[in-house]
């Protein structure tokens, strides 16, 4: 198609080539836009007598139809410059087609970081940054994607992306920006059939991650995206992220949203203004008189960056090639730009057509933007974060470099887009933030020993129905395992097996270092041998070592109990001083006061008599004498004290002292020589035997797992495993069922077994 697409060719005449996939919406969109940007160039310009006459070549979808198509345009139609062409690897074959033959290329939609520009001194593009750090520096679209996959916390992303050199390319950029986010890669062939992309994707769908990164052109992207859809790869629990490229033309070449629900997307920002909200409205009327079947399409900015480009294009080719420039009559292999080069650090760089190309990088012709030259690429700054949601796309954040991401309408900065811009509708038509993890369908679940044991059943349960027989286990160790899986960031979905632990849980714990368990949950101790093998968790619960001994028998229950309190001499004493103390008052009183005169008898008797009754402050007889009363509140203040002890230490002999264990510590065992009892399965037989406690005369008694506690007969010391310690039911039976025994800790330390997930059950704690 070789015209001026509506403009008047002159013996003025400029020739500019433009290559593009003519039988693609794509297409119409940026030739609508070309032909706006000619109709104001020339509008606003209407003295210049220089024309430019465009020809259209057709790309026809294909690398070499496109490499083809610039061949005849630079060496038939000696053009002065192309424009495009539309995709990234299309481009990587015609710019080196045009630096041979020193025709300068305009692309507007290739995207992919891997279009050098430094090597390319006649490649202009007016999309993204590239340049000698493309390895060095993290690009905006990717810290854009690493910032949003960091925000809602996923620890795994699935990168999808074109098995060629632009493709593996963005690799090095987006495993830097991500981090410490583990990157798994899918790699896709261009010409892969819908066959080889439903095995790709099936064979995604059996690994657990389950957010997906696609960085692909957007013909072969959109592809990948229906096939997913029907496997089911677009419900709950999924995550997509889609690139600037795909997420620009998601409204384009027929495509509807509603296949999209939930999807992520980044793209370029363009803020709203006047003049963008006037150029979109001539725009709009522009494109459906050219395309009859073009109601309902939006510019997007491949629009405004064709535009832009057409404009600083005819701007650079007024100024250099005027009528009576003797450059113009050159031919193609002569270098017709020469006034333009300078050398730089050893690259030929054409700094007068960056310089005009970019103009004002705040304003593309009233249209604002954010736009920052970097080399001879155009760079926008500012990235849109959308989600997908009915039929529109809706912007849920921005990405900036000084900010980072922020909230679209407040412009406040924030760590989480779910908390600050309200629920984002994820595919399924969720709310719910995926954990980003899950076990597929096909995949392997983990492997979980339970210990089987009768008793202590507060702990670990299995109960199988008689009918169905179906087996479950139940239990508070096997709550808390299950609660804290919840908590983790993915999904993990136990297979419980059950398995008797033998003489101790040594066996079952060996059993996981040796691959039949990926873990094991009960009630099981660390110890340093085990610990050697397996990685355990965080404690659930306080631990110690017990031990159960019975209290000190209470033979002291009989009448004669209240004389226990005090010894014999205190007994003695304490009378002979009741019996001194009266005759002291007699002596004193006898002379004056008549109550203690009368017979011998009379007298004897009065003066023991007021000695006891002072016991309880009731003596009858009055004291006349000082030296009497001075005797007397002596003595009273001595039976108080005399009281309170004998009140205090019978109401301890009586209570406290009927309550002391026989035993409270190990020495005391050993020392008794008294048989000692151990629950079977337990660690606490190694504990005993390391104490040797058969070098003391003392004998080890074996208790069954279902023992009730008890004392037997005989056995005066019975010593259970630490399991039995700090569990609340258990010491509630310990009570009930125990009356004659007492409970006594010993310090110890209590682990639950864990599994490869210890790093995050134990962050999870």
């Amino acid at each position: 198609m070789d015209a001026g697409l509506g403009q008047n060719t002159t013996s003025d005449e400029i020739k500019v080539g433009v290559v593009i996939d003519l039988k693609t919406n794509f297409s119409k969109i940026c030739l609508t836009s070309i032909n706006m940007s000619l109709s104001d160039f020339y509008q606003t310009h209407p003295h210049y007598r220089t024309r430019l006459a465009l020809h259209v070549r057709d790309s026809m979808e294909d690398i070499v139809e496109a490499s083809a198509a610039a061949y005849n345009l630079i060496n038939n139609e000696k053009v002065r410059a192309i424009i495009g062409p539309r995709s990234s690897m299309q481009a990587e074959f015609m710019i080196k087609l045009a630096t041979k033959s020193q025709v300068p290329t305009i692309t507007f939609s290739a995207t992919s970081p891997l279009l050098r520009t430094i090597n390319n001194p006649y490649f202009v593009r007016a999309t993204i940054r590239a340049g000698p750090r493309i390895f060095k520096a993290r690009s905006p679209k990717k810290k854009t994607i690493a910032s949003i996959v960091k925000s809602f916390g996923w620890r795994s992303v699935v990168a999808i992306y074109v098995d060629n050199e632009l493709g593996q390319g963005i690799m090095p950029s987006l495993s830097e920006a991500l981090g410490d986010v583990e990157v798994h890669r899918s790699v896709i062939s261009p010409e892969a059939s819908d066959d080889h992309i439903l095995k790709e994707l099936y064979k995604l769908k059996t690994e657990q991650t389950r957010v997906f990164v696609i960085n692909m052109d957007a013909s072969l992207g959109f592809r990948v995206l229906k096939k997913a859809r029907e496997i089911g790869m677009m419900e709950e629990g999924y995550v997509w992220l889609l690139s600037n490229g795909m997420t620009h033309m998601m409204r384009h070449n027929g495509r509807s949203l509603e296949t999209m629900q939930g999807l992520l997307g980044v793209r370029s920002h363009v803020p709203r203004s006047k003049e963008r909200e006037d150029f979109s409205l001539r725009w709009k009327r522009k494109f459906q008189k050219e395309n009859r079947a073009g109601d309902g399409t939006e510019p997007n900015v491949f629009a405004l960056w064709a535009y832009d480009s057409k404009k600083k294009l005819l701007t650079v080719l007024r100024r250099f090639f005027r009528r009576n420039s003797t450059d113009v009559k050159q031919s193609v292999g002569i270098p017709v730009l020469s006034n333009l080069k300078r050398l730089y650090n050893g690259h030929i760089y054409l700094s007068a057509t960056v310089t005009w190309f970019v103009g004002n990088c705040r304003k593309i012709h009233g249209i604002p933007t954010t736009l920052l030259l970097i080399g001879m690429s155009v760079e926008s700054s500012t990235f849109e974060i959308i989600n997908v949601i009915g039929d529109e796309e809706r912007i849920i954040g921005l990405w900036t470099p000084s900010s980072g991401l922020v909230n679209a309408k407040s412009n406040k900065t924030t760590s989480f887009l779910g908390k600050r811009f309200g629920p984002v509708i994820w595919p399924g038509n969720s709310t719910v933030v995926p954990k980003g993890w899950e076990i597929p369908t096909s995949g392997k679940k983990i492997k979980v020993g339970v210990p089987v044991n009768k008793g202590f059943l507060n702990f670990v349960e299995i109960k199988t129905n008689p009918i169905s027989n179906l087996t479950t286990v139940r239990g508070y160790a096997i709550d808390i395992f299950e609660a804290a899986l919840k908590e983790l960031p993915y999904s993990v979905i136990p297979q419980y097996g059950f398995e008797p632990p033998g003489d101790n849980y040594n066996d079952l714990v060996y059993q996981v270092f040796d691959g039949k368990w990926d873990a094991v949950v009960g009630d099981i101790t660390i110890t340093s041998n085990r610990s050697s093998y397996v990685d355990f968790t965080l404690p659930y619960t306080e631990s110690g070592v017990s031990m159960i001994v019975p209290v000190r028998s209470n033979k002291n229950k009989n009448s004669w109990v209240f004389l226990k309190p005090w010894s014999l001499d205190l007994w003695i004493t304490t009378g002979c001083f009741f019996v001194f103390i009266g005759f002291v008052v007699w002596l004193f009183e006898h002379r004056v006061n008549t109550d203690f005169r009368g017979p011998p008898h009379h007298q004897i008797g009065t003066s023991v008599c007021f000695s006891f009754s002072t016991m309880v402050f009731a003596h009858r007889e009055k004291v006349v004498s000082n030296l009497a009363r001075f005797v007397v509140v002596v003595w009273c203040f001595v039976v108080l004290v005399l009281t309170q002890s004998y009140t205090a230490s019978l109401t301890s002999f009586l209570t406290v002292q009927s309550l002391l264990p026989t035993a409270t510590n190990v020495e005391d065992l050993i020392r008794s020589g008294e048989s000692v009892g151990y629950q079977q399965g337990g660690f606490v037989k190694d504990i005993l035997l390391g104490l040797k406690f058969l070098n003391h005369s003392s004998s080890l008694l074996v208790l069954p797992k279902n023992a009730t506690i008890y004392c037997p007969k005989g056995h005066q010391k019975v010593v259970l495993q630490q399991l039995l310690t700090m569990c609340p039911t258990l010491r509630i039976s310990f009570l009930k069922t125990a009356s004659n025994m007492q409970w006594l800790n010993l310090p110890s330390r209590r682990l639950v077994l864990n599994l490869p997930l210890r790093p995050s059950l134990t962050q999870g704690s």
